[in-house]
């Protein structure tokens, strides 16, 4: 994990008189592990995997945090699903291309795509402050074959 993240947060913590806990650290590093979208509930998983004791409710007041301090993103992938995406610090101006079909998220960077949304916004008399695009699209793998792996599993894992 990046020693920065760390660092950013329980600055932002302790600005707001919170104090750094043993279950919050567990919470950070399960949520910096990998570059991974996740839901919350995935992240408790793999916080239980470090610590079994982690609880629901420090996990979501931990996510808020993360979200607050700009250190996660909320990402809405529609259907009542959110997910999380950690690497926001490194590539904050990074997009995502999510299947309807079986909501599988595809990060991308085009230098393309980042000077139409700064020429956008600045015909329209905005300075851009992040950049990200989210597009929803079907999947050819599902149109072509009938079948796509990613959504047997996604209705595997919602049963």
């Amino acid at each position: 994990m990046n020693p920065e993240i760390k660092k950013r947060f329980d600055d932002y913590i302790s600005h707001k008189g919170m104090r750094r806990t043993g279950q919050r650290d567990v919470i950070v590093e399960a949520a910096f592990s990998s570059d991974d979208h996740f839901t919350a509930e995935e992240l408790l998983a793999k916080a239980k995997r470090i610590d079994p004791k982690t609880s629901r409710a420090t996990l979501y007041r931990t996510i808020a945090l993360l979200v607050e301090c700009k250190l996660l993103r909320e990402i809405d992938l529609g259907r009542d699903e959110r997910v999380y995406d950690p690497n926001f610090l490194d590539s904050p101006d990074h997009n995502h291309l999510i299947c309807v079909d079986c909501g599988k998220v595809i990060e991308f960077e085009d230098d393309n795509t980042a000077l139409l949304i700064d020429c956008i916004t600045r015909r329209l008399g905005f300075r851009p402050s992040s950049k990200s695009m989210r597009i929803e699209a079907c999947c050819d793998r599902l149109r072509a074959d009938g079948i796509c792996e990613n959504l047997i599993q996604m209705r595997l894992m919602k049963h």
